[in-house]
Parts: C-alpha cells; structure tokens; sequence
C-alpha cells in the first residue's frame, strides 16, 4: 500500500501481521529484552521489513538500531523511516544521494481518543478538521492530522537533530489530491514540507519525503 505514495528512488517493505519474521540481530534484540511480547512481535517484523527493504535497494542488510530520541539508525548513506501500528508494518528506504529525509506514519481509520487532537494541534488545524469532517468524506481527519504531523517529525529530525513538539509545527490537508503541506514553525528553522496520504483498507498512511 504505502509504495503508492512514496517518490520514486524509495523501496517501501510492508506487513499485516507478524507472521514471517526474519531473526533479530542480537544487537536488535538487546533493545526488545524487557519489552512486553506485542512490543518484540511489532519489533521484529518491522526489523524484518528494513531488512528486505535493504536489501532490495541494493544495500547489504545491517541492525537497524535506535539512536537519538528512538529514531532508526540506518547503514552509511542510506535514509529511511519505520512505523507499525494494529495491523501494519512497513520500513521505506532509500539512497541519501537521491533523498535526503524520510518519514512515514500508518494510524488506525479511527477517531483519536478524546482530548488528543486538542493536545496536537493549533486552533487553525482544529477549525481545519471540524470543516473537513462536516463537509468532506474521507478519513478521521483528526487522525490523518496526527499521522501527518509523525511523518513530518520523522522527516525533521534525522536532518537537524532538534525534536519538534506538535505546537511547531503546522499542517494543510487537501483532499482534492490527497496531499499536505507542513510549516515548521521553529524560529529561525522554520521551512516548509509536502507530504501525500493513502486511506484505505482501515488505514491511514502519510509520506513526507524530503529532495535535495
């Protein structure tokens, strides 16, 4: 699914269960020793992905550790970006000679619990939603908000190092072609992205991938 809407130079591995894993590395699996067993289950398979993912790209498979703040730790020259949520999981890689950043995000087709999208966005996001979800169908607009503003931050960080609270930053949906457009609004850093979205299956996917 989420290959529809990644760029071209981007090799995207998904999964909808977690039944054909491939083993950890055993500096991978140190990260999951305490974890509970969901947590090793969507671990692995999403470890599984980048692999493949790699592969796939040309590139010999390696750990995919976590660094800073959790974000993956991918092989020399290569950018990428994971996600799993119920149901899902996917790794998309790609060369950083022909991308600079990636991020994705996949969110249930569910409205976000109560009180979420009040922590998450400014009030011209909230207005944004309330009219999307009057007058345009298509997905919980309050949930495609939330996973834009994760594919954004996951596209943000591995480029300036500096963690991006949900105040930060803003997001434009628009649906007559399924994109949106994201404003950093960190003073002194602030740019713009452009990002697309897919609904389907019960699921909400979101790509923001960064050229040079």
């Amino acid at each position: 699914m989420i290959d529809r809407i990644t760029p071209p130079g981007v090799v995207a591995v998904e999964a909808f269960d977690d039944t054909d894993t491939e083993p950890l590395h055993p500096e991978e699996a140190a990260l999951v020793a305490r974890a509970v067993e969901k947590r090793v289950r969507e671990f692995t398979t999403a470890r599984t992905c980048a692999r493949r993912a790699l592969r796939a790209l040309g590139v010999p498979p390696a750990p995919v550790l976590t660094g800073d703040r959790g974000a993956p730790v991918w092989p020399s020259g290569v950018v990428g970006s994971l996600t799993h949520c119920a149901g899902y999981r996917a790794a998309v890689v790609a060369r950083a000679a022909d991308v600079r950043a990636i991020g994705i995000d996949a969110e249930p087709d569910a409205a976000l619990p109560d009180g979420v999208l009040d922590a998450i966005a400014l009030p011209e996001e909230r207005a944004m939603v309330d009219r999307l979800a009057t007058d345009t169908p298509g997905p919980h607009w309050d949930r495609l908000l939330f996973s834009a503003k994760e594919s954004l931050y996951k596209a943000w960080f591995p480029i300036t190092g500096i963690f991006l609270g949900f105040d930060e930053a803003r997001i434009v949906l628009h649906p007559a072609d399924r994109t949106f457009t994201g404003r950093v609004l960190v003073p002194g850093r602030g740019r713009d992205f452009d990002g697309r979205y897919l609904h389907d299956g019960g699921l909400t996917l979101t790509v923001v991938a960064v050229p040079h």
